[in-house]
């Protein structure tokens, strides 16, 4: 599922006529960037949610097989939080373990090494119900916001990490929660915590939180002049699906 509701309050003007995740960075939308990084590692059934111009992210999409995925679209009035609109999508999503990304993030994080977590997730009940993708404090977190011990993680604690935007999340936690309703995801997370059901894994790779205008430019900048930036361009078109 990719997370694409969010009315993007810190990148006005820019979001105010565009929904963010089609905002553009080395040469396409940044929710491309996400498409066709899930379609390489072999996620190519799509869940997306939308609500701010949600028409221009379904008329850019479509139904996604420009990229050889498969998307179902999550139309929400209103916003609803992260959880919230999880929790509506649900029933669009296949029982058992579904990676959730933001749609406005830019990484060169592999997907596919979440494989073989997802897969021991869904068959063993005792293994964490959600695994979560850590990256080093960006300067305007340096607090972080989980402390990562042991491959496990917890609110409590020094050293801590910042959620990179990217999880497996057994669905059967959302199917409990009531649909079209506004939900927090980070209080959930607390309580998950807490019952010892979260798992994770820290990044240091590029990874890149694109929030206001100047984290697009600068973003943008960085890719035009990457070598890799092209080469991903060329990967994207061999995609396969699981």
């Amino acid at each position: 599922m990719i997370l694409a509701a969010g009315r993007g309050e810190r990148m006005r003007p820019l979001s105010d006529q565009t929904p963010k995740p089609l905002l553009r960075v080395g040469g396409k939308p940044l929710i491309v960037w996400q498409i066709e990084a899930l379609a390489r590692a072999g996620f190519c059934d799509l869940v997306i949610n939308a609500s701010h111009h949600a028409n221009q992210l379904i008329d850019f999409l479509n139904d996604g097989a420009a990229w050889g995925v498969r998307i179902k679209w999550s139309i929400e009035a209103t916003p609803l939080e992260t959880a919230g609109g999880v929790a509506t999508a649900s029933t669009l999503l296949a029982p058992g373990p579904a990676l959730i990304v933001s749609g406005d993030i830019w990484t060169a994080f592999d997907y596919s090494t979440l494989i073989p977590r997802a897969e021991t997730m869904a068959r063993d009940p005792l293994a964490p119900r959600v695994h979560l993708v850590m990256v080093p404090n960006p300067p305007y977190h340096v607090d972080g916001d989980f402390a990562l011990r042991d491959g496990m993680l917890s609110a409590e604690g020094d050293a801590k990490l910042v959620y990179g935007n990217i999880g497996l999340h057994d669905t059967a936690l959302f199917r409990e929660l009531p649909r079209g309703v506004p939900l927090r995801l980070l209080p959930l997370w607390r309580d998950w915590m807490a019952r010892g059901l979260v798992s994770g894994e820290s990044f240091e790779g590029a990874w890149a939180n694109v929030g206001t205008p100047a984290d697009l430019a600068a973003l943008d900048a960085q890719l035009m002049q990457s070598p890799r930036t092209s080469g991903q361009r060329i990967a994207a078109t061999n995609q396969t699906c699981r």
